[in-house]
């Protein structure tokens, strides 16, 4: 969906550099989002999103979408599929087919 939302994300680098950030999150789905941040992240690595609410769950960041003036885009996807990650953006979707 074309929503926004903003996210608490945390994690390590490449470095093992832990990091706590905020960021956007675009293109939400039951799946995960696209997320946009100014920090480089390696593909694969985990996260954990945190929305307004407080709720926390993992994600992994499987693709770079796009890097432009200094706002990278990834796209995550939540580690588990449950009523927690179907509920996180405060969104009802539909059921998959």
């Amino acid at each position: 969906m074309a929503l926004n939302a903003a996210v608490g994300l945390t994690g390590e680098d490449h470095t093992k550099t832990h990091f706590s950030l905020n960021a956007k999150a675009t293109s939400l789905n039951r799946h995960g989002a696209a997320i946009q941040v100014q920090r480089e992240l390696p593909l694969g690595i985990m996260l954990e999103v945190r929305n307004k609410r407080g709720t926390k769950l993992s994600a992994r960041v499987v693709t770079q979408v796009s890097a432009e003036e200094g706002k990278l885009i990834y796209g995550i996807e939540f580690v588990e599929d449950s009523d927690q990650s179907r509920t996180f953006w405060g969104i009802n979707f539909p059921a998959d087919a």
